[in-house]
């Protein structure tokens, strides 16, 4: 287990902490999928099948690798409320930059319709850190989370133009929350901070029913994964507590999530789909961080974070056109659902209901292909009111995260392949 630990952080250098998708999600894993604002299930026709739907693996014959880069500007807002010392003032997080990359690889067994395919890739995160005057500070200041998944998949195609696939998710967690105790901090330092790490395992399953030459119908079911996070404590508060570290732990069941679509290919030059995405972000609920030792007066041992997030949706259209001399062009539209209710809500997660344009095109030539994607990202102004802090010492020094939240965001998705 510490090597495969050892291994997974490796790998992990350069890999996303990014607030993406409704919680916690990343779905933006291809530069020709995201450039069809990620409607993909129904047509799953390169290697990044293995994430959008392992049952399209079997479309791929031979050995077919592909790898990309996603290069996100995101930019959540916050703006105090009227009344609060710091009104109508705009605060921004402070990294707004992330790069996230992922790597694909498909081999199509000779004489069987049998592909197995492997994906590493980082299907959530989050990483926001904000500045220490918003008037939140007792409720958060930062929430990071890194994740990484190892996805070995098997796809058979059991009929003509049906197929179904399976697969084994190894995941790595590493996350880091951060509040302060009182409600500045100066002039004597306090915070209290909670970092661990696991890993865990799941699984996905995809369907593809190529029904005919002109419709597909594609779904994938990706299962929960409960991560038990071990690490420590980092708590202070001067002049009464001295900095100290305790061994600690919590667990986050992240939730399963099931895609549905349709793909309608009036000619070979054309492909429209639709997609619907469901996330049962909502086994997120109450997290206790258990610490191994009894802390400082007044801090508790067993300290309950109440983040009551909700089941969620996104709906997904694109379309591609193919053009001569192997090119194509593609548009698509992204709605991604709000996660995070008013009553505990989170300014390390910030999330609102969110609006998604891309654009992209890609070539195909002889054994090559590449894909080329931007995004654009807009979520509507949130005003949150009447929230409750999530943990204790918001409730103590009365503060909350009632506020207005909003969102911008553009994105650079490049994706290159190759078949041998």
């Amino acid at each position: 287990m510490k090597l495969i630990k050892k291994s997974l952080i490796v790998i992990l250098t350069g890999a996303p902490s990014v607030v993406m998708g409704n919680g916690f999600r990343l779905v933006s894993q291809d530069a020709f999928a995201t450039a069809r604002g990620e409607a993909f299930v129904a047509t799953a026709d390169n290697a990044s099948a293995v994430h959008y739907n392992p049952a399209g693996l079997t479309q791929l014959r031979g050995q077919n690798v592909r790898g990309g880069i996603y290069g996100l500007h995101f930019d959540p807002t916050y703006q105090a409320p009227a009344g609060s010392p710091n009104a109508g003032k705009t605060y921004h997080i402070e990294n707004q930059d992330a790069v996230a990359p992922q790597i694909f690889y498909a081999y199509g067994l000779e004489n069987v319709p049998v592909t197995l395919g492997l994906g590493i890739y980082a299907p959530n995160g989050a990483s926001v850190t904000w500045p220490q005057d918003t008037g939140f500070r007792a409720v958060a200041t930062e929430g990071d989370l890194t994740y990484l998944r190892v996805n070995p998949v098997v796809a058979v195609e059991i009929l003509p133009g049906l197929s179904l696939a399976g697969g084994v998710m190894v995941d790595y967690g590493d996350i880091a929350l951060e509040q302060g105790l009182l409600r500045t901090e100066k002039p004597f330092a306090n915070s209290f901070r909670f970092e661990g790490d696991d890993i865990a395992l799941g699984y996905n399953l995809g369907l593809l029913w190529k029904i005919n030459q002109q419709w597909s119908f594609g779904a994938t079911y990706r299962s929960p994964v409960s991560l038990s996070f071990k690490g420590e404590t980092q708590l202070e508060q001067q002049p009464l507590i001295n900095p100290t570290k305790i061994d600690a732990e919590t667990e986050f069941e992240f939730p399963y999530t099931a895609v549905f679509g349709l793909s309608y290919r009036p000619t070979p030059k054309w492909n429209f789909e639709v997609n619907a995405d469901f996330s049962n972000w909502s086994s997120i609920d109450t997290v206790t961080i258990r610490q191994k030792e009894v802390p400082p007066f007044p801090v508790q041992q067993d300290i309950p974070v109440n983040l009551s997030f909700e089941d969620s949706w996104m709906y997904k259209a694109g379309v591609t056109h193919y053009l001569d001399d192997g090119w194509h062009a593609s548009v698509g539209y992204l709605f991604n659902q709000n996660s995070v209710a008013s009553d505990y809500y989170s300014p390390t997660v910030a999330d609102l209901d969110r609006h998604f344009l891309t654009f992209g095109i890609g070539r195909e030539w002889a054994c090559y292909r590449f894909d080329l994607a931007y995004q654009i990202g807009y979520g509507p102004d949130r005003e949150v009111t009447g929230s409750s802090p999530g943990s204790t010492p918001g409730r103590f020094v009365g503060q909350s995260a009632d506020g207005t939240y909003g969102f911008r965001s553009q994105g650079v998705l490049l994706s290159v392949g190759m078949k041998f």
